[in-house]
């Protein structure tokens, strides 16, 4: 089955207003980039992104946010990004802050069929707040749900025509997971190679899971914070 499709604009064509959108990657890691000015090109609102961060103010979903695209987010880590902090303080964005570590747990409980489960994390925090709680062996943990979403936006390095895919290195945090957790899964990848080609043993995400695929041009993988010792 060949599940390429031309480009980004292709990739993202039934996206619509409303839409909850998962996008991989940690930092400006394993983002992706072609996907996301897709989405700033097709000018939708009313999104919900889930995502480990919110981009920087002008890189990855910091584009989105430019042009107030999101409604919501649902993240871990913000710290980067000015106008996010702008727009939540003045009330024009929704939050959801999850701890690192959960979001990746309901993420993965979404992809595997699991509705919700109980963590020890967040416990006696406002994070609890809402949230069914239960003592465990004389420990306390609440309830968290699973998360899944309309469509999953993912960036791999290589990938085929089926929709195998392998990442590379820090390019594995949340992409995989999220590849499993979207009712429509979309790779954009920086090579495909022919079917057969990928060493099964190598392969991180399984073709089942993905519905299309495409390969990306012109990556910038900007580096959040560049420190570099004197000379």
């Amino acid at each position: 089955m060949n599940k390429i499709v031309a480009n980004a604009d292709e990739a993202i064509r039934d996206i619509q207003s409303g839409a909850t959108i998962m996008l991989g990657g940690f930092g400006l890691c394993g983002i992706p980039e072609n996907c996301i000015a897709a989405l700033v090109r097709k000018g939708i609102n009313n999104l919900t992104c889930i995502s480990n961060n919110a981009g920087v103010d002008n890189f990855g979903l910091g584009f989105l946010l430019h042009t107030r695209q999101i409604k919501k987010m649902i993240s871990s880590y913000v710290g980067e990004n000015a106008e996010f902090e702008r727009q939540v303080l003045a009330g024009e964005l929704e939050i959801d802050l999850v701890p690192q570590g959960t979001l990746a747990e309901r993420i993965r409980a979404g992809g595997a069929g699991i509705p919700a489960f109980f963590t020890a994390t967040g416990y006696g925090t406002e994070i609890a707040e809402g949230k069914e709680i239960r003592n465990f062996d004389g420990r306390m943990y609440l309830m968290e749900r699973g998360l899944t979403a309309d469509f999953a936006i993912v960036k791999a390095w290589k990938g085929d025509a089926m929709g195998n895919l392998i990442y590379r290195h820090a390019a594995r945090n949340f992409n995989p997971m999220m590849a499993t957790a979207g009712k429509i899964t979309i790779a954009e990848v920086e090579e495909i190679v022919p079917v057969g080609t990928l060493d099964p043993d190598r392969i991180d995400t399984p073709g089942i899971y993905v519905q299309r695929i495409f390969e990306g041009i012109n990556y910038e993988k900007r580096i959040e914070q560049r420190t570099t010792r004197k000379a």
